[in-house]
């Protein structure tokens, strides 16, 4: 795995990932810190890009909007269940039976302290980032309440574990991003920080372009940065760089 690829071109589709990526994470979703800097760099990326950019986050549409505002970007929210294409229509996953993971998650929260249950339009989460040793039982406990249910997915990320459908992915929303103007015919590049992110780097590798980890831990991803303000920085000094386009 390498450092950095070479900055961004005119010619390239941009995808990032949120928490843990552009933002810091924190104790909880909604402590997030959001740089300052932040949305005017992706007004000025946006724009670099001639709209090739969206984000593509497992958070729900209703919580990051808000703290990106004005949203003015594509984007994939809850891993890909809701996209906005760059012409803002909305395509949405059809909603799933949550009842029995969200009775089982809010059970074992009300038992112990630190515990956060997240429930979104197509998706839910448990958070145990402020009771780290309680990892092993929520997993077992939302294991268990979609053991019977093939049309739900366990999906393990950083301090959190959350159920979805099989059939969505932020892999998948990129796929359907690059079918689509103004991402068609680009070189795909996908930056993000945790496992639910593999199948993002997977994609736009398989279609000739770069996926870059942020942070540590094992990755497909091909390229790396060690953290969401180096990667802040690397995508302002490629706003400074004028590439040609064919």
């Amino acid at each position: 795995m390498s450092t950095f690829p070479t900055l961004l071109t005119d010619r390239m589709a941009l995808f990032l990932d949120f928490d843990g990526t552009l933002a810091d994470l924190a104790q909880r979703p909604d402590s997030v810190v959001i740089p300052e800097d932040l949305v005017p760099l992706l007004d000025r990326l946006h724009n670099r890009l001639n709209g090739a950019l969206a984000l593509v986050t497992g958070r729900a549409r209703e919580d990051i909007e808000p703290m990106l505002k004005p949203w003015r970007w594509p984007g994939a929210f809850e891993h890909g269940a809701l996209r906005q294409s760059a012409l803002g229509h909305f395509e949405q996953a059809a909603p799933l039976g949550l009842a029995g993971a969200l009775q089982a998650a809010r059970a074992v929260a009300s038992q112990h302290e630190g515990l956060l249950v997240e429930h979104k339009r197509t998706s839910m989460a448990l958070h145990f980032r402020l009771a780290p040793a309680l990892e092993a039982l929520c997993v077992t406990t939302l294991a268990s309440a979609i053991a019977n249910d093939p049309e739900l997915q366990l999906l393990r990320g950083k301090a959190v574990v959350e159920v979805k459908s099989t059939r969505v992915s932020k892999g998948k929303a990129i796929e359907a991003f690059m079918q689509e103007a103004p991402f068609a015919g680009r070189e795909p590049v996908f930056a993000g920080d945790d496992v639910t992110d593999e199948a993002g780097f997977e994609v736009v590798q398989r279609l000739g372009g770069r996926g870059i980890k942020v942070g540590d831990g094992p990755s497909v991803a091909r390229h790396r940065c060690p953290s969401p303000e180096a990667l802040r920085t690397w995508l302002s000094e490629s706003l400074h760089v004028q590439t040609a386009t064919p």
